[in-house]
């Protein structure tokens, strides 16, 4: 990207060869891209409200034969993201491509990060009674709503149904927003090397958002 050397004042020549880039990106524990996410995060200020959902990235078309050699069958990653409503910034990703429940993936990712919440927006995809007990233990409140199987349930959801609920949608409008500008595709072929390229996409959309503030 000539444009992007002129700016760091570099050219070709200076960068090292894309397969040293490719071990050293292997190399960097799993510790050290967490602490990427958290210190580009910190480039806005949290408000402690953040709302959880899914979605679904591309695993890129690999070869035939690849995927006869490797058994690499799944086609899509599943990405759930832990948002702050008020700065759109992501508190934390996790990525997995076996079919587990949103509501262990919830807590997964959640218990974490429970110490700098206030509460917590989440849709029916993550009601579950042992999730909103242990979210309250850790002082957060959870705006989760109920599948609505009885009256109660519906007076429930009636309760939870403000504000800080509906900027749950922040969450769809962070993927939206990463997936139009850096692709709704992972390149890598281990499911460590997808969440690190995901980690580089919310660091750059931290910073895109920083940038224009």
């Amino acid at each position: 990207m000539p444009n992007i050397l002129g700016e760091i004042g570099r050219v070709e020549a200076d960068l090292p060869d894309h397969s040293t880039l490719v071990k050293a990106f292997d190399r960097t524990k799993m510790a050290v891209w967490r602490v990427l996410l958290r210190l580009s995060a910190q480039l806005h200020e949290p408000s402690g409200h953040a709302a959880i959902n899914a979605t679904f990235f591309d695993r890129e078309t690999a070869s035939s034969h690849y995927r006869r050699r490797t058994n690499y069958q799944v086609q899509t990653l599943k990405v759930t993201a832990l948002v702050d409503t008020e700065t759109q910034a992501i508190h934390d990703v996790y990525c997995t491509t076996n079919k587990r429940h949103d509501t262990q993936l919830g807590w997964q990712v959640v218990r974490r990060n429970a110490g700098d919440l206030h509460s917590l927006a989440a849709d029916k995809g993550y009601d579950w009674m042992d999730l909103r007990e242990n979210l309250r233990e850790k002082g957060v409140r959870p705006l989760i709503k109920h599948r609505e199987f009885r009256p109660i349930d519906h007076a429930h959801n009636a309760r939870i149904d403000g504000p800080r609920y509906r900027q749950r949608s922040m969450c769809e409008t962070v993927f939206s927003s990463i997936k139009r500008t850096l692709g709704d595709a992972v390149r890598a072929r281990t499911w460590y090397g997808e969440f690190r390229e995901l980690v580089l996409m919310c660091a750059v959309h931290h910073i895109k958002q920083a940038v224009k503030q």
